[in-house]
């Protein structure tokens, strides 16, 4: 188990560098600079602001500088926003995205997994119909789209929940449901998947045979190994849905990092753009090591691998 740790996070560290790496060296191929688009400044203070920030030097002094201050966890300061650092407007912006992603994350989980478990049982029956048409709609309706529509209801006509902002938990739950929608339906349908094809293996028959209930074999074993191949996936799919959320925090006016990061590239910010990859990608990778390791224990046979 030790050397399969160490593996996977040597592999973790590599994977870091060559994102952090590959990013900065692609920002600099962009045509302009970061300054040109301010029409208020001229020339001259353009080439002071350069020089200043450092983007007159060579791309391999910049680059060199760069990865010292990231490894003290420095991202910088923005291009953009005088003054203020990319760690403090990662700070204050997160907590938000966080919270929209973790919300939708723990609402698929226990809605896609019992979905997915009532289709199976029900297999042939017009519930199984009509989980079957949910998951294939909630997995082609693009979320702009959703998002609009549940505006519409429950916002504009029935006045149930607000359109937009983030002010409290009501402004919260249309947001959610946008964002948790998709992954409800697709854990859905895999969830049927797995379980069906679980019916007819022998340890299932063997299981028969002994006499065990069938909530103890529904239970104890297909839910269980039907469980397994999906594990891989929802580290992902949680940072998915903090990405996804850059959509959602746009149409529902959340003040969340994803705003920041269109912002960031629109501008050509490279510290900004650089630090919230490099955010992100630290976050892929640490949400991969922890699956990993979940997936390890759970499965033996990938330790042994």
């Amino acid at each position: 188990m030790r050397k399969y740790i160490l593996r996977r996070l040597i592999i973790s560290v590599i994977t870091v560098w060559l994102i952090a790496t590959s990013c900065f060296f692609l920002l600099r191929t962009l045509p302009g600079n970061p300054f040109q688009t301010t029409s208020l400044l001229s020339p001259d203070m353009v080439e002071r602001m350069m020089h200043y920030y450092g983007l007159d030097r060579s791309l391999w002094e910049q680059y060199i500088t760069y990865m010292q201050n990231l490894l003290h966890g420095n991202f910088g300061y923005s291009l953009k926003y005088a003054g203020q650092s990319v760690n403090g407007i990662i700070a204050s912006t997160f907590p938000l995205s966080a919270q929209l992603g973790l919300q939708a994350y723990f609402l698929s989980i226990p809605l896609g997994f019992l979905f997915g478990i009532i289709a199976a049982r029900c297999r042939g029956k017009a519930v199984d119909y009509g989980l079957v048409g949910f998951s294939v709609l909630g997995v082609s309706v693009p979320v702009f789209i959703l998002a609009a529509m549940l505006q519409y209801v429950f916002a504009i006509r029935l006045k149930w929940l607000p359109v937009a902002q983030w002010k409290s938990f009501q402004h919260t739950i249309l947001p959610t449901i946008t964002l948790a929608f998709s992954s409800i339906a697709g854990r859905t349908r895999s969830m049927r998947t797995f379980m069906l094809e679980i019916v007819n293996e022998d340890y299932i028959k063997t299981a028969k045979a002994k006499g065990l209930s069938k909530y103890k074999i529904i239970w104890s074993h297909q839910i269980r190994n039907a469980v397994i191949p999906m594990i891989p996936t929802m580290g992902m799919e949680i940072v998915g849905m903090l990405m996804g959320s850059f959509v959602v925090e746009q149409i529902y006016a959340i003040p969340g990092i994803g705003a920041q990061f269109v912002t960031s590239v629109q501008n050509l910010d490279y510290t900004m753009t650089l630090g919230l990859t490099v955010f992100f990608g630290v976050f892929v990778v640490t949400a991969n090591f922890i699956v990993d390791m979940i997936y390890g224990i759970v499965d033996p046979r990938i330790r042994v691998r």
